[in-house]
C-alpha cells in the first residue's frame, strides 16, 4: 500500500524556476473520480504511460496504486476520459525536503501555475518557500480531476 502526502500552492513570483532540474510534458485523464476515488491515465511524452488509482485516507493524504501502461493502451483510454483530458509542463525541481513540481497548464487551464510539494507519510511536512502563495490544498477547483470538466479558464 502506497501513502501519496501533498499539498498545493498558487505561485508568488518565477523565484522557482531556477530551481527547475527537468521538464517533463503530461496529458492526462480520469476515467473515474469523486472525492473517495479517482482513476487517472497518464502519457508523459511520447515514451511513459500510467495508470492511476487514488483514494482518499484523511487530511492531505492518500492512497496512491500507479502501474505502467503500454502507451497505446494510454492514447485509447485518454479517449474514454470523463471531461478534456488536461494538457500540462511539470517542473521538477531541486528543492528539499519533499518532492517539488511546478505544474504549469496549457489548453484549457492556460495561465495556471501550482506548486505541489509531496513527502512520505512518516516525515514532517517540509517548510514553504517564498515564492509559495496561497495553499489551495483544499479547495477543489484546483484538483486536477475537477479542472478536466470546470477548466481554469472558464472561471
Amino acid at each position: 500500500m502506497a501513502v501519496e502526502i501533498e499539498k498545493k500552492y498558487l505561485l508568488s513570483g518565477e523565484d522557482w524556476r531556477a530551481e527547475v532540474v527537468r521538464t517533463e510534458t503530461l496529458t492526462q485523464g480520469y476515467l473515474s473520480m469523486d472525492r473517495d476515488r479517482e482513476v487517472r491515465v497518464r502519457l508523459s511524452g511520447d515514451t511513459a504511460a500510467f495508470l492511476t488509482v487514488k483514494a482518499r485516507r484523511s487530511g492531505p493524504a492518500r492512497l496512491e496504486y500507479e502501474y505502467p501502461v503500454p502507451v497505446a493502451d494510454a492514447r485509447e483510454l485518454l479517449a474514454l476520459c470523463l471531461g478534456t483530458p488536461l494538457q500540462k509542463h511539470r517542473h521538477h525541481l531541486s528543492r528539499t525536503p519533499g518532492r517539488w513540481t511546478v505544474d504549469e497548464y496549457a489548453g484549457a487551464n492556460t495561465g495556471l501555475l501550482v506548486a505541489e510539494v509531496e513527502w512520505d507519510e512518516h516525515q514532517p511536512e517540509p517548510p514553504t518557500p517564498t515564492w509559495a502563495g496561497p495553499d489551495v490544498s483544499t479547495d477543489r477547483r484546483y484538483s486536477n480531476a475537477v479542472l478536466t470538466l470546470t477548466p481554469y479558464t472558464s472561471w
